[in-house]
């Protein structure tokens, strides 16, 4: 274990983009399993190679870049699909709020500026900007 740890000093090591990389590989290969044109398995190893070249790569400033761009691109994709989730995205005259107090989700329109928004579920009174 001892060499491995000589053979890692000064090295990047693993990170959220090696990870996702190596999960990408992994969906690749079982989705490519059933696709009947020869040697398109080989496509799989491509993401898996990568990783594992970022992960001994000694250019430590180069990889947190890479892996700071990844994190920027993920958390928007992440954003996006909390937004449709609790109804954001989609409705364009409505704000969607959470009741501090009990969780509820309370809709109440846009534009209006500071507005006291009652929850209908426990009466707490809080106030936020649409």
């Amino acid at each position: 274990m001892n060499g491995f740890r000589k053979f890692m000093m000064g090295r990047y090591g693993g990170d959220q983009f090696s990870m996702f990389l190596i999960i990408l590989s992994i969906i690749l290969s079982i989705a490519l399993m059933f696709v009947p044109i020869p040697f398109i398995g080989w496509l799989s190893w491509i993401p898996l190679a990568f990783a594992v070249y970022r992960m001994f790569s000694k250019n430590i400033t180069k990889r947190q870049q890479e892996n700071f761009a990844y994190m920027r691109k993920w958390g928007a994709v992440k954003t996006w699909f909390w937004k449709l989730k609790n109804g954001t995205l989609i409705d364009k005259t409505h704000k969607t709020f959470k009741c501090p107090k009990c969780g509820q989700k309370l809709r109440v329109p846009k534009g209006k500026g500071k507005i006291s928004i009652t929850c209908s579920k426990c009466g707490n009174k809080f106030t936020k900007n649409t």
